[in-house]
């Protein structure tokens, strides 16, 4: 691992600020861009009141790093962060962070949008939504992958 990389899957709540305050600290890197993706309340049509994710530990945090090496060979990057979490959340609770600083902000914007779009549809991990039935009783379904993250992804290895 490139020790400015910074991986991390967890159960516990991400704590945003500090992990912005972590990725700064290089004095050629002039631009900072960061995802941060929140449970939604609601998901193909139906109300959402939580999820759960699953994810197989050691092949995720791999699959991570090959995602972050993919990211480096395309633009010259700083420092990169990507903090996943798993197990149980609620509505509005933080689910990733991914952070990349660079010289520039093209390479800063375009790394961090490469890289969550690689996590989407390539990282090892298995999302179950909870979410209220036609009664109003809560059950739960896994999610599928989208066909639209599939197609951002595409764009990548066009041109």
């Amino acid at each position: 691992m490139n020790p400015v990389d910074r991986i991390e899957v967890c159960a516990t709540p991400l704590d945003v600020a500090a992990e912005y305050t972590a990725l700064q600290g290089r004095s050629g890197d002039g631009a900072c861009a960061l995802f941060v993706g929140s449970v939604r309340d609601f998901n193909a049509g139906s109300d959402v009141c939580g999820l759960a994710l699953e994810h197989y530990a050691g092949m995720t945090e791999k699959s991570l790093q090959r995602i972050i090496n993919a990211a480096r060979e395309r633009w010259s990057l700083g420092r990169v962060t990507i903090v996943h979490r798993v197990g149980p959340m609620q509505v509005n609770d933080e689910i990733v962070f991914v952070g990349v600083t660079s010289a520039h902000r093209q390479a800063a914007f375009a790394a961090c949008q490469y890289i969550m779009d690689r996590l989407k549809t390539e990282a090892p991990f298995w999302k179950r939504e909870v979410i209220a039935d036609e009664r109003g009783q809560p059950s739960e379904r896994w999610v599928e992958a989208r066909v639209s993250d599939t197609a951002e992804m595409e764009k990548w290895s066009e041109g």
